[in-house]
């Protein structure tokens, strides 16, 4: 059995793809058929690491990309898409796989193509409210839909769909609150908050925070995930912000979290401040941490605000526009949340209440029904 795995190369496709695997390799394992063989195909790696330790083939396959906007690159980029797709179709047949599963992004098109050419069972997966290009175009021929927000549904067939929610990666569901203020030398006494932009950052909220850290140092302390490549720029602004601070060593930047620095961060923390990305908001929820998120006004299908406002229906989290967003009115948020303990603890209900823990279980079971059949 062969099993083929593809979509954008963020950690948002990549990271919930990953978990699907480890899924479909524990249901293999109880079901007693032997373990399928498994591709990941993307443009690069984005984690050799985790690919080798789970067992899964990489295949590389470049793509062009199609922008919302006018640029020259969209013109060569459609001739980087014909060879990506001519590439693929000889992968495909070669390979021959039982299953393919996309989680979107224009790095999958060639694969799906080529999918659709030889009429491999597809099954496709909808992280956000609303589908990319890709997602649109692949459910015509896609087999069983999964989709991470009940409002991305309509948008397909009803037969072919299944609300999951979004696969999380293993593990992140579990916060550590034992050990955690020493990891990361915090004072148990101190509200926590943690700014988590998602894996690359997010530079504006960077921005804001950095300007509100004198007003926020002396009542709070501050785990900031910078993102690698903004985390000198923040570092410095930081310090000499803080320079004459006697809390200056309540903020505590990072360019990165792994899992366990995560995991630690998550349990020590009170607030959250994060962006609106699709596996951002299903990992906050199944923390059940109040939250305050700030969508990227233009991403693509504006998906980023209405995740945003999906999930902040049920009074999971306070959402703040880009263009609102200051330092007076973050600190304001801030403060307000964390002198009223009975809101906070209704947007922690809100947030178990939205939150799915079982997603990738579920799609990896319907990847080996599809697979079986095939």
């Amino acid at each position: 059995m062969k099993i083929l795995l593809t979509g954008g190369g963020s950690g948002g496709h990549f990271y919930p793809l990953i978990s699907v695997a480890q899924k479909i390799r524990k249901e293999a394992e109880k079901r007693k058929i032997l373990q399928p063989k498994i591709y990941y195909v993307a443009e690069n790696p984005y984690d050799e690491d985790l690919l080798f330790r789970n067992d899964i083939i990489f295949k590389q396959l470049s793509s062009g990309k199609l922008r919302n906007y006018f640029s020259v690159l969209n013109f060569f980029d459609l001739f980087k898409t014909a060879g990506g797709i001519i590439k693929a179709m000889m992968m495909i047949f070669s390979v021959y796989p039982d299953v393919v599963f996309s989680n979107g992004g224009y790095g999958s098109f060639p694969v799906l193509f080529a999918a659709k050419f030889f009429r491999i069972p597809v099954l496709i997966h909808v992280s956000d409210t609303s589908p990319g290009r890709v997602l649109r175009w692949a459910s015509k021929f896609a087999k069983k839909i999964s989709v991470g927000f009940p409002e991305a549904g309509k948008h397909f067939l009803e037969e072919k769909v299944a609300y999951t929610g979004n696969p999380i990666r293993a593990g992140i569901n579990l916060p550590l609150v034992q050990g955690a203020h020493e990891f990361l030398k915090l004072d148990k006494g101190v509200p926590t908050i943690l700014v988590f932009g998602g894996s690359q950052g997010a530079k504006m909220i960077n921005d804001v925070v950095v300007d509100s850290l004198l007003q926020l140092v002396e009542k709070y302390q501050i785990i900031h995930q910078t993102g690698a490549n903004n985390f000198k720029e923040v570092f410095g602004r930081a310090n000499l912000i803080l320079e004459k601070s006697s809390h200056k060593e309540r903020y505590k930047p990072f360019k990165y979290l792994d899992l366990l620095a995560l995991r630690m961060s998550v349990g020590a923390s009170d607030l959250v401040i994060s962006r609106a990305g699709a596996g951002s908001i299903s990992e906050i929820a199944v923390w059940g941490i109040p939250s305050i998120i700030v969508p990227i006004t233009i991403s693509s299908g504006d998906h980023q605000r209405q995740n945003a406002f999906s999930y902040a229906r049920n009074g999971a989290a306070v959402v703040v526009e880009e263009e609102n967003l200051t330092s007076n009115l973050l600190v304001s948020e801030i403060n307000r949340l964390m002198e009223d303990k009975e809101k906070r603890e209704k947007m922690s209900v809100g947030a178990k209440e939205f939150a799915r823990t079982d997603a990738a279980e579920k799609i990896a079971e319907e990847i080996l029904k599809m697979a079986l059949k095939h």
